[in-house]
């Protein structure tokens, strides 16, 4: 088999393996009945909308009291997020794989052509430019350009008012990747970036290799069992960002220091939350666990919420937010992991992972709901 066809059916299988440990019910043993409790905070729904079919794991943008969604058929909207109201809407004018990332003033998606696509700050469409792999991470915008990582981690970086192709970096890489979300984010001006268990810093201008610490050490007899990539979106506090490595580990590093603080063994292939003290992330059966962020001591954990298909957690103020399969939204005590509050959406399952912008907490669901709600 050639090389590049041996690496494109290893990395369907690797979308096929994660959605087999994510996703497959019938495997699994019955979730846990959820508990009764009385509310220790009070919240609500402040509005909804629809964002249409979604095929893929969106995760919202957040810039300057915006969302910005996308759904599979294209179509891409910025929404105000104090009350829901459209402010722009285009039309990538194709099917998406991965999507959004913007900077409030440039906002991309991917389709499943390859293709990156570009907004103004109207909606207006600036550019489209095929990458040679699929995408299922979201852009990174930022300083004027808009980066991209294929699923075989090499990462594009384009100027953003244009679509000129800046720079391409890629190293060798493992036969098998992870067909999930991975790291793109930045440290003052370095651009932070998942290489299967490692981090790597990139000069953003010209792409060549500032440092990078491996966050996890594979085991296994077999390419499958040793897959650990970074999956995204990464926590990030000061300097210290921390990163699931896929059914591997949760490790923490000091970007300023290019150091591994600290790693624990924890399966598990959701994105991690975390606040200035705690780190919170779920295991492969959703017990929920939470971690010293600066050591990596464990704090407390709980079952409550098992085998209940946990989306990824968003950390905010004095409690974690995530959703289940049944479309619930828990919003837990940080410091104990005690229910505070339960919220409702339209019963499918919340996937990707929650966003803030001010007090307003925005999930979306596998029906193409938009759900903000805001917690007191």
């Amino acid at each position: 088999m050639a090389p590049a066809t041996r690496r494109a059916g290893l990395l369907v299988l690797a979308g096929a393996l994660a959605a087999g440990l994510v996703g497959c019910a019938s495997d699994k043993p019955e979730p846990r009945p959820l508990e009764t409790f009385e509310p220790k905070i009070a919240g609500r729904q402040v509005w909804a909308d629809q964002v249409g079919t979604l095929r893929f794991p969106l995760v919202p943008g957040v810039r300057d009291g915006q969302f910005f969604v996308a759904s599979s058929d294209g179509t891409v909207r910025a929404l105000a997020a104090d009350n829901g109201r459209e402010v722009w809407r285009g039309d990538a004018g194709a099917d998406l794989s991965a999507g959004v990332g913007s900077d409030g003033r440039y906002t991309s998606v991917v389709t499943r052509a390859n293709e990156v696509v570009v907004f103004g700050e109207k909606g207006d469409l600036l550019w489209r430019k095929r990458v040679p792999s699929a995408v299922v991470s979201p852009p990174f915008v930022a300083g004027e350009r808009v980066f991209v990582m294929t699923v075989d981690r090499v990462v594009h970086a384009f100027d953003a008012q244009d679509g000129r192709r800046l720079w391409v970096y890629q190293k060798p890489g493992d036969a098998l990747t992870l067909a999930q979300p991975g790291v793109l984010a930045a440290f003052r001006n370095t651009l932070l970036v998942g290489q299967g268990p490692r981090l790597a810093a990139l000069e953003p201008t010209n792409g060549t290799l500032s440092w990078d610490v491996a966050l996890a050490t594979p085991r296994g007899t077999n390419e499958v069992e040793r897959l650990a990539d970074l999956v995204g979106p990464p926590v990030r506090q000061g300097s210290r960002f921390c990163a699931r490595a896929f059914q591997s580990a949760v490790p923490c590093v000091d970007a300023e220091r290019a150091a591994l603080i600290w790693m624990r063994n924890f399966g598990g292939s959701r994105p991690l939350a975390g606040d200035a003290e705690r780190v919170f992330g779920a295991d492969g059966s959703d017990r929920v666990t939470a971690w010293r962020a600066d050591t990596g001591e464990v704090l407390w954990n709980t079952e409550r919420f098992m085998n209940r298909g946990l989306s990824g957690m968003l950390a905010v103020g004095p409690v974690v937010v995530f959703g289940d399969f049944e479309g619930h939204v828990h919003f837990v005590a940080a410091t104990t992991g005690e229910t505070q509050l339960r919220l409702s959406t339209d019963g499918t399952p919340i996937v990707g992972t929650p966003v803030v912008s001010g007090t307003t907490v925005l999930v979306t669901t596998r029906g193409g709901g938009l759900f903000a709600f805001r917690p007191n």
